[in-house]
């Protein structure tokens, strides 16, 4: 079978970009006129050989009729605008997801902010430096950690979800969960997103009973579990594998349109397949969604640097982010708030000259 990918390419930024679109020579990506793309690349599979090429996107109609169709839909749905779903969230500009980790054994900052006046602290601090939405775990899902009972997790992350709304009610509260019942209960509290890092299939039964409620979604991907996620994970393609599974996942179970792709960077993948997902990330534009994506303090950083400290690797985090924010991905989730928000900030000026 002959399936064909496009990736948007050739990126440039600011008044050049808007001058492109304007004259005609450019395309804006995700109907965003400050990054603007001239050039497509064409990725075709059969079974498992995989080739591609780099076109001018307005050589599309030299194409043979199969894969021009195609290219066209892909291209329609890379320069779309999307739609703002999230609360108080403008997919047009970077946002910052700040992460709340209510568990003693998370990777990088476990244990410290499970207790009530710290986490609020932490939480006004997020937003105070420019967090847009605040993702809130109570179950620890690095590699080797093993799960824990609905109860016990609940048990962590009641006091912030029964509050949150009541400090900031205007501001976007996330649930990292894998755990229909938690997903539930967060709900009912006044979450506004669903972060299921197992793509929602730890809990078999969670997209059917949280349907009725049409609440946003992340679909994130993640190879195994995280008990054994890291053991040598391997794909045929990681960068096609992750959008076929995507593709299909909308196509099956998430058809009410309110959802972010986050394709799990450190889940079940190794330093390479990182690098890959990372420099190709601009392929996922393709499926016409919001990007969001989660580098903050993550092993490959270290794998690279070799800054065995994961509170150490702010560097690696922010040059990550900044490279991502180039290639049109709408959501960073990191730890460092304060240090990811100036970089942007700086970055988006940087680049509107």
């Amino acid at each position: 079978m002959i399936k064909y990918y496009t990736r948007a390419c050739n990126f440039k930024y600011g008044s050049t970009a808007k001058q492109l679109i304007k004259n005609n020579k450019a395309l804006p990506l995700c109907g965003n006129k400050n990054i603007s793309f001239d050039e497509i690349e064409i990725i075709t599979r059969n079974n498992n050989k995989v080739f591609s090429k780099k076109i001018n996107f307005k050589k599309i109609n030299s194409l043979s009729t199969k894969q021009k169709d195609k290219i066209k839909k892909d291209i329609k749905k890379i320069t779309s605008k999307r739609k703002n779903f999230l609360k108080n969230i403008d997919f047009s500009l970077p946002s910052v997801m700040g992460i709340l980790n209510l568990t003693p054994d998370s990777f990088s900052d476990g244990g410290k902010f499970n207790k009530k006046n710290k986490s609020f602290n932490h939480i006004s601090k997020m937003i105070k430096s420019g967090a847009n939405i605040i993702d809130v775990g109570g179950e620890s899902t690095r590699p080797g950690s093993k799960t824990i009972s609905p109860s016990m997790e609940w048990d962590r992350v009641k006091y912030v979800l029964n509050n949150f709304k009541k400090k900031y009610k205007n501001n976007c509260l996330s649930i990292d969960t894998r755990k229909s019942e938690l997903m539930i209960k967060g709900i009912k509290c006044g979450v506004d997103l669903i972060n299921d890092v197992s793509g929602f299939k730890h809990d078999k039964r969670s997209l059917s009973k949280i349907k009725k409620y049409k609440i946003p979604k992340v679909l994130h991907h993640m190879h195994g579990t995280p008990t054994t996620m890291q053991i040598n994970p391997k794909y045929k393609n990681v960068l096609l594998d992750i959008y076929d599974f995507f593709e299909n996942a909308i196509k099956k179970n998430l058809k009410d349109n309110k959802i972010i792709l986050d394709p799990g960077i450190g889940f079940g993948k190794t330093l390479k397949h990182n690098l890959t997902l990372i420099s190709k990330i601009s392929l996922f534009h393709s499926l016409g969604f919001p990007i969001l994506i989660g580098t903050s303090r993550k092993r490959f950083i270290n794998e690279i640097s070799g800054e065995y400290d994961s509170k150490d690797r702010i560097g690696g985090t922010l040059a990550s982010v900044l490279y991502l924010m180039s290639q049109g991905v709408q959501i960073f989730r990191v730890h460092n708030v304060n240090e990811v928000k100036q970089g942007i900030l700086v970055f988006e000026k940087i680049l509107s000259n």
